[in-house]
């Protein structure tokens, strides 16, 4: 998910989800530690999504726009 589609969401769906990244990491590194995921990047990709998710989440909690100024 990009961040300019993240920007549209409310704090609450944001918070959502990231809830909902979270879990999937869960899952993911579960499904790696037990040799059962094929696809190792997806890792990357949702810890990635998760810090966009939090970038956006910081900036809407600021009252910072895009671009990060005011």
């Amino acid at each position: 998910m990009d961040a300019k589609s993240l920007r549209d969401l409310t704090i609450e769906e944001l918070q959502e989800k990231h809830r909902q990244y979270k879990e999937e990491l869960f899952n993911l590194r579960f499904q790696n530690a037990i040799g059962q995921l094929k696809n190792t990047s997806r890792i990357k990709d949702v810890k990635k999504t998760i810090a966009r998710v939090l970038t956006v989440v910081h900036e809407k909690e600021q009252g910072l726009g895009i671009g990060g100024r005011r």
